[in-house]
């Protein structure tokens, strides 16, 4: 891919964002590499990366990829046997934590999503335990070699302060001394060159004798090791020397250790900065409100809703592009300004990003193609130097694409044929386009020429487009229209800002037939197509509130089919124990008859089994409701009004209102009436089943008793109202005219709640806290109508 056009379109800002993404040297070293695939199965796989680090952003939200430290200079020492420092040491074990958290992190999380790009690079990563902590227990956080990274070197180190100590104690007993006191210019002790002195006036220099190490500017001041601190001093200075040869000794240990994991460290560092980029490329996915687009090598592009990633979302105008089906060309037409040329940035720039791996900002369902190469020529790229005019930079560019593009090429030209005579540069654009068609090329271009609105309705090929004009606001929408050519609007533009109607009028009587009948097409297209945008988006919404509402139904029709079993599963429970208690206690009875009857009573066995037997055929078996039972019914043949149908295309029942037509039907679903067709319907039929539950469900009704009283003590509120509304409609059914409902004292929630439910529903006639001897205010008695 040409540097040129790289630039020309943008794609070097959005390398600059993605490099701003990556958290390590390396993630935006790989960024800023990053160019453009031509290979279908590889910017697949980018695309799979990038989608990958796009879920576990999603699901997790941020990524542990904190510590990556640049360590290849060091492990290249390494590998040299050049010792290391300590904190490059410490580089490398933060680096291998950092590694090794990682991919704990991605491996724990691809047991749950399916992510086999980056668990492959995760497993590069290898642990390297012993190196980091043999690292960490040498080398503190600061960078420092610890006591206990060698016996040798803690005995040194003791050594060593044990006789600064007594050195420090020598020096403050003279510091402290009256007989010093005079001769000092501070009573304080100081460090020269390693070795620990105190500051003596000038004059009083013999009284001391050692070493001067040092003086103030003035010469006053002398900087001097006494002589009975000499030897110590230089007992210290050995012990010195011996620390650093033991800690040299410790980096070279852990030098070799590092040296003999060069090659898992680089593996590391590999899968490290590919990791990095990853998630970066999905970073910046997310902040652009990015898809994954659908790719393909055939040359067909299909953006919905595409925004330039430049352009801040709330000044951003989408624009729908499809290129490579039914037409090769597109070619956009109209006045400048009108933002023509954002629009062909647009195109090319998110192909360029697609063919890089990177998420596009469009809507799903976008489609990419990946193209072998893409060519732009977009500005005025006029210059001086070269003694070139705006029309010959132009054209030499042109040449140079012409000469270098092929059958899976993009072509983006902009101000095509512009800076030259306006009949000539037309003729000449024509000619351009056809060549590039010619010779299989996807090609978008832009140009202020009306004759190519014309050149374009006789390609099969080449499709109009333009950029829309409000002429009410003077101003350009920026909406790319694919299908309409673009108008002047000079006249409309001219009329608004003040410009005399005669002047006007003049101007349109010189402008021939043809292009007058022109541009009044355009106008009708131009309207004919926002009167199908407008009920485009009037269908569209329809259909979502068509949408929602059968999922409304179908989630209450699932969860009234649920309560139900619950319910029936309560009262079978509650059945079984009953006849449970009774079993028990006939098989008491029974064993008292046999006691009896091995007595000489005259009670015959099989009786006592028969009775037994019909108290076991007692057990209730309550059929429960399939959730999401299939509505079976019949194609509809004979409709008529009145007939409750199931419309096949909405999944819902309906009401048939009256014959609309030959084969169609007004239907009432829910709050909304349509038309539908009859074979669009089925008459629903109840099923056998249905009928034995429905009649089964009455007898059972009609048998139950009824207690006088509602025990919702322990309920929630929620669940004290489902009790409420199941008991009132069974002491209805068993003709029942007043009824107790006791909610107990408690805080007073559940009274609340049931008084709230009782003064809304449709069958109590008035309601009252108990009075003496009903409860008191732990009961309300409810009158039913």
């Amino acid at each position: 891919m040409e540097q040129r056009v790289l630039k020309t379109l943008e794609y070097d800002k959005i390398v600059a964002l993605l490099m701003e993404k990556a958290t390590s040297a390396y993630g935006k070293e790989k960024a800023s590499a990053l160019t453009p695939f031509v290979r279908l199965d590889e910017v697949q796989t980018a695309q799979q990366g990038t989608a990958e680090a796009a879920t576990v952003l999603r699901l997790k939200g941020s990524v542990p990829l904190g510590g990556i430290r640049d360590i290849r200079a060091a492990v290249q020492r390494a590998r040299l046997n050049a010792m290391l420092a300590p904190r490059e040491l410490l580089d490398i074990a933060d680096t291998v934590m950092a590694g090794r958290r990682l991919r704990n992190f991605l491996l724990d999380l691809c047991e749950e999503q399916e992510l086999p790009l980056l668990r492959f690079q995760a497993e590069r990563i290898e642990g390297l335990r012993e190196l980091e902590a043999e690292i960490r227990r040498c080398v503190d956080e600061n960078g420092d070699i610890l006591d206990s990274a060698s016996a040798e070197l803690r005995q040194v180190r003791q050594e060593i302060r044990q006789l600064e100590a007594r050195i420090r104690e020598k020096l403050d007993q003279m510091t402290r001394s009256s007989a010093y006191q005079k001769m000092l210019m501070d009573s304080i002790v100081t460090i020269r060159g390693d070795r620990f002195v105190i500051p003596v006036k000038q004059e009083y220099r013999h009284v001391f004798g050692g070493i001067v190490h040092d003086q103030s500017a003035s010469g006053a001041t002398l900087f001097i090791e006494p002589e009975v601190v000499v030897s110590m001093n230089n007992k210290l200075r050995e012990l010195r020397l011996r620390e650093e040869k033991e800690v040299e000794r410790i980096l070279f240990v852990l030098t070799e250790m590092v040296s003999g994991a060069v090659e898992a460290l680089k593996e590391n560092v590999d899968a490290l900065a590919e990791l990095d980029f990853m998630f970066a490329k999905a970073q910046l996915g997310a902040s652009m409100k990015a898809v994954c687009p659908r790719l393909n090598d055939r040359g067909y592009l299909r953006l919905k809703k595409a925004r330039h990633p430049l352009i801040p979302h709330d000044k951003v105008v989408p624009v729908d592009v499809e290129l490579g089906g039914s037409y090769r060309a597109i070619v956009v037409t109209g006045p400048n300004t009108g933002g023509k040329t954002v629009s062909l940035k647009t195109i090319g720039l998110l192909s360029l990003m697609a063919m890089a791996g990177l998420h596009i900002p469009a809507e799903e369902e976008s489609e990419a193609a990946v193209f072998s190469s893409v060519f732009a020529d977009i500005g005025d790229e006029q210059s001086i130097e070269q003694n070139l005019s705006t029309f010959s930079s132009h054209l030499t560019n042109i040449i140079h694409i012409l000469g270098a593009m092929d059958e899976n090429s993009l072509v983006l030209f902009d101000e095509l044929g512009a800076g030259t005579d306006p009949t000539e540069g037309a003729a000449l654009a024509m000619a351009i386009i056809d060549d590039v068609i010619r010779r299989g090329a996807r090609l978008v271009a832009t140009t202020h020429y009306s004759e190519l609105k014309a050149y374009a309705y006789d390609r099969p090929e080449v499709i109009n487009a333009s950029v829309e004009f409000d002429v009410e606001t003077l101003r350009p929408t920026y909406r790319l229209l694919i299908g309409v050519p673009g108008r002047s609007n000079a006249f409309a533009i001219a009329k608004r800002l003040g410009l005399p109607e005669e002047i006007i009028e003049k101007a349109r009587a010189s402008i021939s037939e043809e292009d007058n009948q022109v541009e009044s097409m355009i106008a009708s297209l131009e309207r004919n197509r926002r009167t199908a945008e407008e009920e485009r988006q009037t269908a569209e919404a329809l259909r979502r509130e068509a949408e929602a509402l059968r999922a409304q139904l179908e989630e209450e029709r699932t969860r009234f089919a649920e309560e139900k079993n619950k319910l029936l599963e309560r009262a079978e429970e509650e059945a079984r124990i009953a006849v449970q208690l009774a079993k028990e206690e006939a098989d008491a009875v029974i064993r008292e008859l046999r006691r009896m009857m091995a007595e000489g009573a005259e009670i015959k066995e099989h009786r006592l089994i028969e009775a037994k037997k019909r108290l076991g055929d007692a057990v209730l078996e309550l059929e429960k409701e399939k959730v999401k039972k299939p509505v079976k019914a019949v194609r509809a043949t004979q409709v008529k009004p009145g007939d409750e149908v199931m419309v096949t295309s909405f999944g819902q029942k309906g009401t048939v209102l009256e014959k609309a037509g030959d084969d169609e039907f007004l239907v009432q679903i829910g709050i909304m009436k349509m038309k539908v067709k009859r074979n669009d319907m089925h008459v629903v039929k109840p099923s056998k089943q249905e009928q034995t539950i429905a009649a089964y469900t009455s007898v059972k009704r009609a048998k139950n008793t009824v207690k006088m009283e509602l025990d919702l003590r322990g309920y929630n509120v929620e669940e004290g109202i489902r009790e409420i509304d199941r008991y009132l409609d069974e002491a209805l059914l068993a003709g029942l005219h007043s009824v107790s409902i006791i909610h107990g004292h408690g805080t007073g929630v559940l009274r609340k709640g049931v008084h709230e439910y009782l003064r809304q529903h449709r069958n109590v006639k008035s309601f009252r806290l108990g009075g003496q001897g009903e409860g008191g205010v732990g009961a309300t008695i409810v009158e039913l109508k």
